[in-house]
């Protein structure tokens, strides 16, 4: 034991020494694997990593490895991900309890799932619908602009010919979609042409506070409502963290007599929970884009939710079927109570900045 602390001492001092004499490349590293002495910590390797601090053995000083360790951080994740997400998808209470209960080595933790998550849904929707318009180069949101008119017309012709024989098989359902469509695109038109920030109800004309810092942000909403539009689209990307705080007493409140779950098991689900959500958002965004009909994506914006919870609560908690059935319909007034309670809080920082 003794040699290998005089070792341990022996390569510290090499380092030291070698700041002012620059010993040749690799001096230390070889001396270490002399001794068979951890590079980070000294400590006495016993295989091909540290059991003390988990760096490899042997550590790589050329470009060659720079490339080896990006790639395979990369794949590494890769790897998990592509693990995580169709359990998170189809099996997300078998995801969130074995997670607990401790195989995590397989799994994209659920923090880093929902950053990714989030990175990615703010990244489709900027890509897509260049954050409302607003911010948007005059020469894009014109294109923008143009295209929908494009797509107007053509539905509108679409929709002509679709009345003219209203008795035709599947008429009904066909007008009745393009109507649909001809309103979605009428909004993402006033969007980008700026009418719709006529219309956004942030005029606050008789909201008045006792709180001097909140009534001078409602007096900037009532001068710029477009301008706090964007503020609480940047402080939803920043604050996206707070739902999980927010959401998981919720949770817990489903839980009270079931001492055996702890708050760090809600915030597990919650996490893992809102991850997907936002990964849907992603997915119905791009459907959408590749034209899926409008009444699909509002469907599955309906039925999706209530159903990965059910599952989710019934496997993570091991619920029978009608207990996870209750717990579902109070999770989803839940959900609608929390994100009431974040957008009050983006409201509330938005008009204060």
């Amino acid at each position: 034991m003794s040699g290998e602390i005089g070792a341990a001492g022996d390569i510290a001092t090499g380092m030291l020494v070698g700041r002012v004499a620059e010993p040749h490349a690799g001096e230390i590293v070889h001396r270490a694997h002399e001794h068979g002495l951890c590079l980070n910590c000294g400590t006495s390797l016993h295989g091909d990593f540290c059991h003390a601090c988990g760096q490899a053995g042997h550590v790589h000083r050329s470009l060659h490895s720079i490339g080896h360790d990006l790639l395979h951080g990369v794949f590494h994740f890769e790897g998990k991900i592509w693990r995580t997400l169709p359990m998170l998808a189809f099996h997300p209470g078998a995801l969130t309890r074995r997670y607990i209960a401790g195989e995590r080595a397989r799994f994209v933790s659920p923090l880093a799932l929902f950053l990714f998550s989030v990175f990615l849904m703010f990244a489709t929707i900027h890509a897509i619908a260049g954050e409302l318009g607003i911010g948007m180069p005059p020469e894009a949101r014109t294109r923008a602009v143009q295209n929908i008119d494009a797509n107007i017309a053509k539905n509108t012709a679409r929709l002509a010919e679709l009345q003219a024989t209203p008795n035709a098989p599947g008429a009904a359902e066909k007008i009745a979609e393009l109507k649909d469509d001809m309103t979605s695109l009428t909004a993402a038109r006033n969007v980008m042409s700026g009418k719709a920030m006529q219309d956004i109800p942030l005029s606050f004309d008789d909201v008045h506070t006792s709180w001097h810092a909140l009534d001078k942000g409602l007096a900037k909403a009532r001068e710029n409502p477009g301008l706090v539009l964007y503020k609480l689209q940047s402080s939803v990307y920043k604050y996206s963290w707070a739902l999980i705080p927010i959401s998981t007493p919720f949770v817990a409140l489903l839980f009270l007599w079931r001492r055996r779950f702890q708050m760090y098991d809600h915030a597990i689900f919650v996490t893992y929970s809102i991850a997907f959500m936002m990964m849907l958002v992603v997915t119905l965004t791009l459907l959408s884009t590749a034209g899926v009909s409008s009444w699909l994506i509002e469907r599955a914006a309906l039925i999706i939710p209530p159903v990965h919870m059910f599952a989710q609560l019934r496997g993570a908690y091991g619920l029978r079927k009608r207990s996870a059935l209750w717990r579902t319909v109070a999770l989803l007034i839940f959900a609608w109570v929390a994100l009431l309670a974040f957008a009050a809080m983006l409201l509330v920082m938005g008009l204060m900045e």
